[in-house]
């Protein structure tokens, strides 16, 4: 039992505040990414520095007490919440720190990759990260990291350096290549599972100026569309990355008029080679079939991460599907159009995210990341800013999901997936599932960290 004298003592041990049901700022405090999680913690820990940290471990180890960890960004499957226990909110560890010549940064756990790009770029400089910036660096990092530099310069996880990581008995250790090795590969894809990550360093690139922007076609098109772009973006220069997408146009600056509110099939590109080579790169996407829109443009790499970050603000309802995808079959393609045509609501769309390239040259049992010989990563997402419409989204969703898993590599990107069972997670970490076990047991043995995709350690 947790007396008021027990608390009054943890909370008077924090640099941080603890808040409590009823408290003022409660709801905003539980308050997550995703507006279809609606969960009632007991306490949340709005940490100020890695002792608060330590010392909310230890109160949740000592007191029993169901832990989640929240960073600073999405986690759509709201699984930096959780019912009648303890949150650890980072969200106020915020330090970025640019070493320009060893080509390094070290993020605190609660930054954003839009708090990481403001603060490379100014260096012209940079790391792989998503496509949004609103998302939380420490989320995507753990699960993998794909996005706009993927086939240039690998995941996330393949410019992660270091990590400082508060254990489960509440300890303060170092994971690298050189220091806690069996965790620092656990952490490079294994999500959540070992600890609270309380900073990381990675690797940057000179990457200051791209040449960006979305390829739109009509949605009729989007059988030839993806057949042409499952052949072409495999041949593709490593300089350019471009992810597939069924969406609909916004209805803002700076799309034409003409086309705000379409439904449509297209490509996002990111380009990161010498500025004088670009039209040679993107002159076999202007051949092949004459485009609604051709927005590609120089631009600083933020602007581009940016970008859809007001078209996704905090507080819609979402629900998520993914799977990885080695081959994008004429089979599988029909199954698309279909379900394109039935976009449920203008923030609803589906991804897939090309893996090869550089993410390609590391084996698969060299991170706890397995799917290295995937082609893409597929996302389907029903997005909505109305509550009304959560039951049409997830029906879209999970109805796309099942058509398309049968063409399946069989596994998922965990970054994307909703809670969906033990066997999911076995299938999304393949022959390196065995391995993480050991890991868990070794560094979390009484599974504390478990609000996650979780590896049990028996």
């Amino acid at each position: 039992m947790l007396t008021s004298d027990t608390l009054a003592q943890f909370a008077a041990s924090l640099r941080g505040r603890v808040v409590q049901a009823g408290e003022a700022g409660y709801d905003d405090s539980r308050r997550v990414y995703n507006a279809m999680i609606d969960r009632f913690p007991k306490f949340i820990v709005q940490c100020r520095d890695v002792a608060d940290v330590i010392r909310s471990v230890d109160f949740a180890r000592e007191h029993s007490l169901l832990l989640a960890v929240r960073g600073g960004g999405h986690n759509g499957g709201g699984l930096g919440t959780c019912d009648d226990g303890l949150v650890i909110d980072l969200s106020g560890l915020k330090g970025i720190r640019v070493d320009a010549q060893a080509r390094s940064v070290r993020v605190e756990g609660g930054c954003t990759w839009g708090d990481v790009d403001h603060a490379t770029h100014a260096f012209g400089m940079a790391t792989p990260s998503g496509i949004i910036g609103s998302t939380g660096v420490g989320g995507l990092t753990l699960g993998g990291g794909l996005g706009h530099l993927t086939r240039k310069f690998g995941l996330t996880v393949d410019n992660l350096l270091q990590a400082d990581v508060v254990l489960a008995d509440g300890r303060l250790v170092s994971a690298s290549a050189d220091e806690n090795a069996d965790l620092f590969w656990g952490l490079r894809g294994g999500g959540g599972n070992f600890g609270v990550v309380t900073s990381f360093l990675f690797r940057l690139h000179p990457i200051s100026t791209v040449v960006a922007g979305p390829t739109f076609w009509p949605l009729e098109k989007a059988g030839e569309v993806m057949r042409w772009y499952r052949d072409f973006i495999v041949a593709a220069p490593e300089d350019l990355n471009g992810f597939f997408a069924f969406l609909t146009v916004p209805p803002v600056d700076p799309y034409p008029a003409e086309l705000r509110g379409q439904a449509v099939c297209g490509v996002v590109w990111c380009y990161t080679g010498p500025l004088e080579g670009a039209d040679a790169a993107f002159e076999p996407v202007r051949a092949f079939s004459e485009p609604l829109l051709h927005g590609v443009q120089p631009m600083p790499l933020p602007a581009l991460q940016g970008a859809f970050d007001a078209l996704y603000p905090p507080g819609h309802q979402w629900y998520w599907r993914a799977d990885f995808v080695n081959e994008l079959s004429d089979a599988a393609i029909k199954a698309h159009e279909g379900f394109a045509a039935r976009m449920p609501t203008m923030q609803s769309t589906m991804h897939l995210y090309p893996i090869d390239g550089a993410a390609h040259r590391v084996a698969p049992a060299d991170t706890a990341f397995a799917y290295r010989d995937a082609r893409w990563a597929e996302v389907i997402v029903g997005v909505s800013p109305d509550a009304q419409e959560r039951a049409a989204i997830t029906d879209w969703t999970k109805r796309y999901w099942e058509a398309l898993h049968p063409h399946s590599a069989g596994g998922a990107y965990v970054n994307m997936m909703m809670d969906e069972g033990e066997e999911r997670i076995r299938a999304s970490y393949r022959g390196n599932y065995a391995r993480l076990v050991e890991v868990k047991r070794r560094y979390d043995p009484d599974n504390l960290f478990r609000v996650n995709q979780n590896i049990r350690p028996r």
